[in-house]
C-alpha cells in the first residue's frame, strides 16, 4: 500500500521547510549548544519554528534530529540521551502538525531529519560501512517507531555513508525515504561524485526521493537536478542554502533573498522538482516565497529543461609523469642507519636561516631534514612551502610532516597531489597538536580524519585513486610515515593505535623525542622489524628547558637523573644535553634503524655535534 507521502508527492508538489539551525541560532542558542538538545530544553521553541514554517507554506516540515545520532550526539556528551532527543523532537512536530492540519484542513508531513554523523567512514576513517549502518538504523528506527510519516537523510558529502544510510533505513521500516546529498560550486560532492551517479545509487539503495541540499544556493543545485533528472522512476527534492554566507558583524548572513528563491523554485518544477524547500540561512520567509512561486502546481513528469549527460571528467593517464621516488626507501633496504634533522619553518617570511640549516645539513652528510607543521600549533609558513625551497636549492631529501589539524579531507588531498608533483615524496602523518595549546586557542581544529586516516588516504593516492575512487591519472608514490611514542600514558592506546597505522599503509615509523632508555627496549621488543624506525633526539639546552619539556609538553617524560645532571651543569647546560643526547644515542643506535634530531631553537651545531658519535 503506498504512503499518504507517496501519494501527495505524485498528485501535487510538496513544499518543506526551511533551516532549523538558522532559526536556532536566530533565537538566541549558540552555534556551540547542541542544537538536538533544544528539544528537551526549549521545547517552545522548536515548536514555533515549526509553526512558522507551515505559516509559510510548508507542507513537510522536519524533525530538530540532524544531528541526532550516537557519534554527533556524543560530542556533546548527550548519546545516552539519544531516545530521548529523537522521541521528544517527533512529538514537538507531530503536535504542531496536527494542531495545524484542524486550521487549515490538510495534512502537515513530518519527516525525521537524519544528518550525517560526523566523522568519515573507511577506507579514510575508522567507521566501518556495518557500523555506520547500526549508528543510522538506532536513530532511524526511533524516528519510524514514533511514526514519521517520511525519513528524510539529508547533507551527506560521502556517498557511501548514504547508502549505508538509505540501507539502514530499508533494514528497520517501510516509511519513504528521501536521500539527499550536498554539492559543490562545480556540481559535485566532496568526493567527487556527479548528481546522475549519486541520483542512481541511492535509488538503487532503495530511497524513494533522491536530491540535493545545503552547501550552495539555488542556482548549481538546479543544474545538479537537471542532471539528476535523466534518473527513471524516482522523485526528485531540492533544497538550497540561500547562498553562500558572509561573515558579517561576528555573524553569517546568507544573501540569496526569498523572492531570488522564489524564481528558482518555478524552474526547479520544470526540471522535474516534485519537493523543494530550504537549507542553511533560509527563514519562513524563503519558503513562503517558493509557495507564492509554486502554489499547487502539478508534478512536471516531462522535463521542460535539458542538460546534457554527465562526462567522463578522469584525467589522461598519459597525460600525468611518474616522477622520482623518495631516496630513504633504498637507504632503509639495504640497512643503512638512516639520519634526519628536524627544521621548523620560520614564523614569519625570513627562511634564510632554515636554508642555512639545510645547507650545513647537506655538508654533514645528513640523510634528510624533516618539516615540522605549525609544532604545538604555532602559525608558520607551511611545511610544503619550505620542503619545496629546500628541495629546489639545496637537493636534500625532505620528510614532510603533514598534520590533520589544519586541513580538511578536501585540502589534505589537494595538498598532498600538489606535493607530489613538487617531487616531496616522504610524508610523515601526524594528528596534530589541538589549536587549543598553540598562539590562536579560538582557532577551529579541523581534525576531518587522524593519522590512520591520513595513511589511508595517502595509501589510495598511491593506488591512483581519489577519494571518492575515481582515477587521479596516476599513481603517486608517497613513502608514508607515522608517529609512535614509546612513553605514552596509555601504552595499550598507542600500540593498538601503531597496528591500524601500519596497516593503513605506514612503511616507517619516527619515535616521539625520547629520554628513557627502558622504555625504548620495552618497545623495541614488541616490534623490532615490523617497519623501520627512526628515535627522536633532542638535545637539551638547560635546566629550564629539562624541565619545561618533562613538565609542560605532553607525552615527553626526562627521568629524574637527567634532569639532575642538568640542574647542576649550570651555565655549561647545552655542552651538558649534548654530552646526555649522544650517550642515548650510543646506547640505543643497535635498536632502531635511523634517527632524526630536533636541535633545540634551531641550534644546528647541536644536532650535528649529537651525530657525531655515529
Amino acid at each position: 500500500m503506498k504512503s499518504d507521502f507517496l501519494e501527495a508527492l505524485e498528485s501535487r508538489v510538496l513544499i518543506c521547510d526551511g533551516a532549523m539551525g538558522t532559526m536556532l541560532y536566530e533565537a538566541g542558542i549558540s552555534f556551540d549548544h547542541c542544537f538536538d538538545e533544544i528539544n528537551l530544553s526549549h521545547p517552545e521553541i522548536v515548536k514555533k519554528i515549526h509553526e512558522a514554517y507551515i505559516d509559510a507554506g510548508a507542507d513537510i516540515i522536519e524533525t530538530n534530529t540532524f544531528g541526532g545520532n550516537r557519534q554527533r550526539l556524543g560530542h556533546h556528551g548527550l548519546e545516552e540521551k539519544l531516545i530521548e532527543i529523537n522521541q521528544t523532537a517527533v512529538r514537538l512536530a507531530k503536535e504542531v502538525a496536527g494542531k495545524k492540519h484542524k486550521q487549515l484542513g490538510k495534512k502537515i508531513f513530518v519527516a525525521g531529519s537524519v544528518g550525517p554523523l560526523g566523522k568519515p567512514l573507511e577506507p579514510i576513517g575508522k567507521i566501518t560501512q556495518e557500523e555506520a549502518r547500526q549508528y543510522f538504523a538506532e536513530q532511524i528506527s526511533v524516528l519510524a517507531e514514533n511514526e514519521v510519516d517520511v525519513i528524510l537523510i539529508e547533507t551527506m558529502s560521502d556517498l557511501n555513508e548514504a547508502k549505508a544510510a538509505v540501507l539502514a533505513a530499508r533494514s528497520v521500516t517501510a516509511l519513504p525515504v528521501i536521500a539527499q546529498m550536498s554539492f559543490n560550486d562545480e556540481g559535485k560532492t566532496l568526493m567527487g561524485n556527479k548528481p546522475l551517479e549519486v541520483a542512481k545509487a541511492l535509488k538503487d539503495a532503495g530511497a524513494n526521493v533522491v536530491g540535493a541540499n545545503c552547501s550552495v544556493g539555488p542556482q548549481i543545485l538546479l543544474e545538479v537536478m537537471e542532471r539528476m533528472s535523466a534518473t527513471e522512476n524516482v522523485h526528485f527534492s531540492v533544497q538550497p542554502n540561500a547562498g553562500l554566507p558572509r561573515y558579517v558583524g561576528g555573524r553569517y548572513i546568507y544573501l540569496a533573498s526569498p523572492d531570488y528563491f522564489g524564481e528558482y523554485a518555478r524552474m526547479f518544477v520544470a526540471a522535474g522538482v516534485g519537493m523543494i524547500g530550504g537549507c542553511c540561512g533560509t527563514t519562513p520567509e524563503h519558503i513562503r516565497q517558493i509557495r507564492k512561486s509554486v502554489g499547487e502546481s502539478k508534478p512536471v513528469r516531462e522535463k521542460k529543461i535539458r542538460i546534457a549527460a554527465d562526462v567522463d571528467e578522469s584525467p589522461n593517464e598519459k597525460s600525468v609523469e611518474k616522477l622520482s621516488s623518495s631516496s630513504l626507501i633504498e637507504k632503509f633496504k639495504q640497512k643503512k642507519f638512516v639520519v634526519s634533522v628536524e627544521l621548523d619553518p620560520p614564523r614569519g617570511l625570513n627562511y634564510d636561516k632554515v636554508i642555512e640549516g639545510a645547507i650545513l645539513c647537506k655538508k654533514n652528510n645528513v640523510d634528510a631534514v624533516n618539516i615540522a607543521d605549525n609544532p604545538l600549533a604555532k602559525a608558520g609558513m607551511t611545511p610544503l612551502a619550505m620542503a619545496s625551497l629546500i628541495k629546489q636549492n639545496i637537493h636534500i631529501e625532505t620528510i614532510l610532516h603533514f598534520s590533520c589539524r589544519d586541513r580538511n579531507l578536501l585540502a589534505m588531498q589537494s595538498e598532498l597531489m600538489s606535493a607530489h608533483v613538487l617531487n616531496i615524496r616522504t610524508v610523515l602523518a601526524i594528528t596534530g597538536d589541538p589549536p587549543v595549546v598553540g598562539d590562536y586557542p579560538n582557532a577551529t581544529g579541523v581534525f576531518d580524519v587522524d593519522s590512520i586516516g591520513l595513511l589511508k588516504l595517502m595509501t589510495n593516492l598511491n593506488q591512483g585513486i581519489d577519494l571518492a575512487g575515481k582515477s587521479i591519472g596516476s599513481t603517486t608514490n608517497f613513502f608514508r610515515a607515522c608517529a609512535i611514542n614509546p612513553t605514552a600514558v596509555d601504552m595499550t592506546r598507542e600500540f593498538d593505535r601503531y597496528e591500524e597505522k601500519i596497516a593503513g599503509g605506514a612503511e616507517f615509523a619516527m619515535s616521539q623525542v625520547m629520554y628513557d632508555l627502558k622504555k625504548l627496549e620495552e618497545f623495541t621488543k614488541r616490534f623490532r622489524g615490523r617497519i623501520p624506525v627512526m628515535l627522536g633526539i633532542m638535545p637539551l639546552k638547560n635546566a629550564k628547558h629539562a624541565n619545561f619539556m618533562h613538565f609542560e609538553i605532553p607525552d615527553i617524560k626526562i627521568p629524574d637523573a637527567i634532569r639532575d645532571r642538568m640542574a647542576k651543569a649550570g651555565d655549561k647546560g647545552q655542552e651538558e644535553g649534548v654530552r646526555i643526547a649522544k650517550e642515548f644515542l650510543k646506547e640505543a643506535k643497535d635498536m632502531v634503524d635511523g634517527t632524526y634530531v630536533m636541535p633545540p631553537f634551531n641550534k644546528f651545531e647541536m644536532a650535528f655535534e649529537v651525530l657525531s658519535v655515529l
